[in-house]
């Protein structure tokens, strides 16, 4: 669902060949592919004891990556600030129906419903932070661990519907979507990229993220993040 709309009189003429303009910039698709990675194991260590401290730190890590996006959907670049790509339920439907249509609605940035996964993805990472870290403290009882597996299968079905958007808009567009998120740069008008990839950002982000890292695996018990919770939190059964 990756792709500010760009009508058909704005693309590029069949007599002018595109030339490949950055739109991803680095903090953005770092951001990606680290909550790609840590949603991913978070998920496949839910139900393992002998996991936890790993899905606590891959949890932890999602909800400060998405802090960091939160700044960065302000302050980024164009096609990173959720002026450019955030839109109204009009331009939602109006792009849905281009999917179903022959005239298929090209975006630069991500598109109107693409941007509506984006937000809720977001929503539901915070949501899952919270009632993870209730649920791992124990502060909440079996209400909050059922509400943080509802939110987490709730996030998973929605990541579903951003994969399919992406493999439709990749065929509907004739485009591959996910190369983009790779290499930053799409074909198209000049005009329509960005000026820098700000890579010494996305270092830091990953510094941080690595850092984070490297403090829980200090401070977990013998055997690493992949030991066993604590024994005061030893009867958790979900996070």
């Amino acid at each position: 669902m990756n792709e500010t709309s760009v009508s058909r009189a704005e693309m590029p003429s069949a007599a002018t060949a595109p030339q490949r303009k950055l739109v991803w910039d680095a903090p953005v698709r770092v951001f990606h592919w680290l909550m790609v990675l840590s949603f991913a194991g978070a998920w496949l260590t839910a139900e393992s004891e002998a996991y936890r401290l790993l899905h606590v730190t891959l949890g932890y890590t999602m909800a400060g990556l998405v802090l960091f996006r939160i700044v960065w959907g302000v302050v980024g670049t164009r096609h990173a600030r959720f002026a450019d790509f955030v839109r109204g339920p009009a331009a939602v439907l109006k792009y849905l129906r281009s999917l179903l249509s022959g005239r298929y609605e090209s975006h630069t940035g991500h598109n109107p419903a693409g941007a509506l996964a984006i937000l809720a993805l977001l929503a539901l990472t915070l949501a899952l932070a919270v009632t993870g870290w209730g649920a791992f403290n124990q502060t909440g009882g079996e209400w909050l661990e059922e509400a943080h597996e509802l939110t987490a299968n709730t996030m998973l079905a929605l990541v579903a519907v951003h994969l399919l958007g992406v493999l439709v808009g990749s065929w509907k567009g004739r485009q591959n979507l996910v190369r983009p998120m790779v290499t930053g740069f799409k074909p198209g008008r000049p005009e329509d990229g960005v000026r820098s990839a700000w890579r010494s950002v996305a270092a830091l982000m990953l510094v941080a993220v690595l850092g984070f890292w490297w403090l829980q695996w200090q401070d977990a018990p013998a055997g690493g993040l992949l030991a066993g919770a604590p024994a005061a939190h030893a009867t958790v059964d979900d996070d």
